[in-house]
């Protein structure tokens, strides 16, 4: 009887320790820093999208995802419970607002539908946490590669498309677009409250047009 006691306990002690090691939040904000790569003797337009930043703000069903450059600047909020979202760009003195529909939403990011990933053996630390390797493979054969923290768990896993069905937290990544490498690494993670007035959408100062307007004129992505 004392046996199984014991075992009984140890079981219980193992169940705690992985449920503490494992975080669920459900407010996060999280800033990347980016460095691209062309192979191109002459990297323009690499140097020009070298150093910017990508943030992510997530409150519950609520998500923003922002990019900053010398060139260009985006957000875009998402809400997952009702699957649309809202796109504001700003690009050569112009500020578009697009908004979409969970079916345009969903259009949007079909080429990452069915993408899965496979952890490897090799682990490194990143700001701070103990992070897996990962390689995603994307339904057309692409793949990439992620390291990702199990250590923490947005409940809100719809808050980028990308990694709605990775384990954990992505806190580096490497993305292949066109001649272009973009490596994003994580240097902050915060879990203090984000402001609500951060998913404000706009009501004046930008061009407004639907998802089709601007798939016409290639701004969507």
């Amino acid at each position: 009887m004392k046996k199984h006691i014991v075992l009984l306990l140890v079981s219980c002690t193992g169940m705690l320790v992985t449920a503490n090691a494992q975080r669920k939040v459900s407010e996060l904000t999280m800033v990347y820093d980016a460095s691209i790569s062309s192979g191109s003797k002459e990297p323009k337009m690499a140097d020009a999208l070298d150093g910017h930043t990508k943030t992510i703000y997530i409150k519950g069903n609520m998500s923003r995802a922002e990019m900053a450059s010398a060139l260009f600047s985006s957000a875009t909020i998402h809400d997952s419970k009702a699957g649309t979202s809202v796109v504001l760009k700003e690009v050569s003195g112009q500020k578009l607002l697009i908004r979409m529909t969970s079916e345009n939403w969903a259009e949007n990011n079909k080429r990452y539908d069915g993408i899965t990933f496979a952890n490897t053996s090799e682990t490194k630390a990143i700001a701070g946490y103990n992070c897996i390797k990962a390689v995603a493979t994307l339904p057309d054969g692409t793949t990439f590669t992620v390291f990702y923290t199990p250590d923490i768990v947005p409940e809100n896993n719809d808050y980028d498309y990308l990694f709605k069905n990775l384990s954990g937290l992505p806190l580096e990544y490497e993305l292949v677009q066109g001649k272009l490498t973009i490596k994003y690494t994580v240097n902050k993670i915060n879990m203090n409250p984000v402001p609500a007035s951060k998913f404000d959408i706009p009501k004046s100062g930008y061009r407004e047009m639907t998802y089709e307007e601007s798939k016409k004129m290639n701004v969507s992505n």
